[in-house]
């Protein structure tokens, strides 16, 4: 399976289209939509949530309820482009409509990929660079995301993401009996924490960064349960599931880095206390006594939870402008502002779901059988049985 997104930030529409969806998964706007209301929620969101009311069209390649093989379109309309069309629209505009159109922005912002990509592309007016660089793409990645989650599910496979950390406040009290409990307390909480208390303290965290001008990160976690043995491969560096959702997870926008299971604590301890021992049961198979590395031994899955951590810096754009350098006039200036959220953790969680379930779902397509979901129910079942008793 894979997917391209197209669209920017204030133009008309982010469409994206999904390549190798087998057939006959049940699939509805209704189903991507809800995942698309998740991501526009959270505490610390900006004034852009109030404009937007996103929603998916389902264009092509699912007839009547269910997939049918061929490529899936899916369009999400920007509905500020009326007030942008001047501005971002595609049709060429006259020297007397140029007077009508806000002046090109020369002045890079940092933490943006503004200055890289206006010299990458040669472009004068940075507004080329930071419409499609902006974090409104990952809009239609959770679109493909919530297509990727509805094969899981029919397979068995769950997944659930939280926010563990934001503005250095850590969840402590972390409780919950199963992946669906925790999507109902993330869901229930503003930032998406499982921890009441330390959720109290991140939206105050966040409340004074706003009135400081200022932004916050944090850390998201995402947990799957369900994926069978064997999944990814050893043999080849890209084949390595592992390293597909750590790079997954690096693509999401002012994400800075990613671990897996125990990560980098694991630099901390002796051998003994990291390497995860083996078990075997006639009713569950090989299992294992912890689960440090996180669902993954070389490359391949472990049939234990995979867990999957990323850092989201805080978002580059500041209500307090940061230095910086005109690139026509190569004077320093304060870098200007654009509309932005003060802090985007728990919509990032949501995004960190939708990537990571995509990878995996890509995986058992590509392991199990591409064409039918009968198909690859079937022989995910066989599977199982044959790691149960190997």
């Amino acid at each position: 399976m894979r997917y391209l997104t197209a669209g920017e930030s204030h133009g008309p529409q982010l469409t994206t289209i999904i390549e190798g969806v087998p057939s006959g998964l049940e699939l509805t706007a209704e189903t991507i939509n809800t995942e698309l209301g998740r991501r526009q929620k959270g505490y610390g969101r900006g004034r852009r949530m109030q404009i937007e009311k996103d929603q998916a069209l389902i264009t092509s390649g699912v007839r009547h309820g269910y997939t049918i093989g061929a490529p899936i379109a899916l369009v999400v309309e920007n509905n500020d482009f009326k007030h942008w069309r001047k501005i971002m629209g595609a049709e060429p505009i006259s020297a007397e409509e140029q007077e009508d159109v806000k002046r090109k922005i020369t002045r890079p912002r940092p933490g943006h990929a503004d200055l890289n990509g206006a010299i990458k592309y040669g472009h004068r007016d940075i507004r080329n660079v930071l419409e499609r660089s902006s974090a409104r793409e990952t809009t239609v990645r959770v679109a493909a995301g919530a297509v990727a989650k509805s094969i899981l599910s029919e397979v068995g496979i769950k997944v659930g993401g939280h926010v563990l950390e934001i503005g250095g406040i850590r969840a402590e009290n972390i409780q919950y009996n199963s992946i669906e409990e925790l999507q109902t307390i993330s869901e229930d909480s503003p930032v998406r924490c499982l921890d009441p208390e330390a959720a109290e303290k991140m939206m105050r965290a966040i409340d004074d960064a706003k009135k400081q001008g200022d932004s916050i990160g944090g850390i998201v976690e995402v947990i799957v349960e369900g994926m069978p043995i064997g999944v990814g491969s050893h043999v080849q560096y890209d084949r390595k599931l592992e390293a597909k959702l750590a790079a997954a997870v690096m693509s999401i926008n002012a994400f800075k880095g990613v671990e897996i299971g125990i990560g980098f604590e694991a630099a901390h301890l002796p051998g003994s206390q990291v390497h995860d021992e083996i078990a075997w049961d006639k009713d569950n198979g090989y299992t294992r006594r912890t689960n440090n590395a996180g669902g993954f031994e070389g490359g391949m899955t472990t049939g234990m939870p995979i867990v999957i951590r990323g850092v989201m810096k805080p978002i580059p754009t500041l209500y307090k402008p940061l230095e910086s350098v005109d690139i026509d006039t190569k004077e320093p200036f304060k870098a200007s502002i654009e509309r932005s959220d003060s802090c985007a953790v728990p919509a990032a969680s949501v995004v960190a779901e939708a990537v990571v379930a995509w990878e995996l779902a890509a995986a058992i397509v590509e392991q199990f059988g591409h064409d039918r979901m009968d198909t690859i129910k079937e022989n995910i079942e066989k599977h199982r049985e044959y790691s149960k008793n190997f």
